[in-house]
């Protein structure tokens, strides 16, 4: 096989995060087929074409250019962007199916590191599979080189194509309603839009979040400094007037305005304004009320991460007369939901405005055994004084820092809880909790990404079973 020439091949089957071994067929050379090649978006049971891009030490790699037959699991309609937006990759494949792909893949990751009997428990589905998310984040960009502003996701392989995505499935039709108002006041003001390659331009980004409870939506314009205060003023002023005479289910709670001048490509807080109503809005997660604001950690499915934080209290058990730290605590969900049956909750968070609004979340919930704490888990542990009873770690998407594995392992409890919304990070721990004598007792998944690849897992540890 050669690097650089198309192949024609069969997806057999696909590994976590989204690796389908191809079985290559039809190959001019017979000795080709039947040769294993990983291409990353493609749907078993397909017949595709792809791009041979790495081909060293039995190590191939290729990229999708074409989908010859779709599979027989294809049973929904195709989105509109299916396949130029990089995002649900599964997306027309029957639900069912989804998820036992998404089982699948994470019971045979879990195999690579547990040795021994414990028990998985069959995934849980998303209430919702369209729909379904309470937060977008778009780019200002254009669809192709020097073309037109657009306003939309990235490309599929692509770092600066951005599509314009009318219509996602995966949100409520009011983020349409806004993402097209938006593109076509951002393109009628003639400003122009920032350029990652010469660090030039003014608008960003468009963040949009609505609550799953009412409806009600907080709209984020993202924009550099690189325009005249008089102009900027006029601007915002005309930005919120055409906002609020959109028609929509929802209604808007707030219009706010974020300046970011870092080169990097995600947006950095660098001051946000009000410029319309409040900066933040209510959501309700298992008959607790959450106040959440546009950069609050909040799970982007509400009625997903309902069932996921269900299972944690599953796995929590017995919390009477215990103390539980809740690692990386965001909001202070979690922690939220497990202190009316503790004697405290102590979460800690990084991201300080998460923090301030997790103690606004407990005083509106009447929850007085809370305390939240700002700072890195690998510093802050060090300085409490409590010792817990209990531990549930929901890092980001990298893990825990070894250091503060270390120290969090150093506690000894006896049961916790790791949630993992990338299930490598977890299993890359799982043999260091091993060593200190730990055994995975109940493991899980479940799905808050339908279309996606992506979906949560968590375990249960426990010393017991040594």
């Amino acid at each position: 096989m050669k690097k650089g020439q198309i192949y024609t091949g069969k997806a057999l089957s696909v590994s976590y995060p989204n690796k389908t071994v191809v079985e290559v067929m039809d190959s001019e050379l017979p000795e080709d087929n039947g040769q294993k090649v990983i291409v990353k978006n493609v749907i078993p049971g397909e017949t595709i074409k792809f791009l041979l891009h790495k081909n060293k030490n039995d190590r191939r790699e290729g990229i999708l250019r074409e989908v010859v037959t779709k599979a027989e699991t294809e049973t929904r309609e195709r989105c509109a962007y299916f396949g130029t937006c990089g995002g649900c990759v599964y997306q027309p494949v029957d639900y069912d199916e989804q998820l036992k792909m998404k089982e699948e893949q994470i019971r045979t990751l879990f195999s690579h590191v547990i040795h021994y009997d414990y028990e998985f428990q069959p995934i849980t589905g998303s209430p919702e599979i369209e729909g379904y998310r309470n937060k977008m984040e778009f780019t200002f960009g254009d669809e192709v080189k020097d073309g037109d502003m657009r306003l939309g996701m990235h490309k599929s392989h692509s770092m600066f194509d951005i599509v314009p995505v009318d219509g996602c499935k995966i949100c409520s039709p009011d983020f349409s309603t806004v993402r097209n108002a938006v593109e076509k006041f951002v393109s009628e003001s003639g400003i122009p839009f920032y350029h990652k390659k010469n660090w030039q331009g003014y608008f960003r980004f468009l963040i949009v979040r609505q609550s799953h409870m009412d409806g009600s939506m907080l709209l984020d314009l993202v924009t550099t400094s690189q325009i005249e205060p008089e102009a900027e003023e006029k601007l915002l002023a005309d930005f919120v007037s055409m906002l609020t005479s959109l028609s929509l289910n929802g209604s808007i709670a707030g219009i706010l305005h974020t300046v970011t001048d870092s080169t990097g490509d995600a947006v950095s807080d660098e001051g946000t304004t009000v410029l319309y109503g409040k900066n933040e809005f209510t959501e309700e997660l298992l008959e607790l009320q959450f106040k959440v604001t546009i950069f609050s950690f909040f799970q982007t499915n509400t009625a997903g991460a309902e069932r996921l934080y269900s299972k944690v209290r599953e796995y929590v058990g017995e919390t009477k007369d215990k103390v539980i730290f809740d690692l990386y605590s965001g909001t202070g969900t979690i922690a939220q939901i497990l202190a009316p049956v503790a004697k405290k909750v102590i979460g800690v968070e990084i991201v300080e405005e998460a923090v301030e609004a997790a103690k606004e979340n407990a005083k509106l919930n009447g929850l007085t055994n809370c305390e939240f704490i700002a700072g890195d888990v690998l510093k802050k542990i060090d300085e409490i004084e409590d010792k817990p009873d209990f531990i549930v770690l929901d890092p980001p998407r990298d893990g825990v820092h070894p250091k503060a594995l270390s120290k969090i392992i150093d506690y000894g409890v006896e049961n916790l809880v790791y949630i993992s919304c990338k299930s490598t990070s977890l299993v890359r721990d799982l043999p260091v909790f091993h060593a200190a004598g730990y055994r995975v007792v109940k493991a899980a998944t479940v799905d808050l990404f339908p279309g996606t690849a992506h979906v949560e897992s968590l375990v249960l540890l426990s010393k017991k079973n040594k």
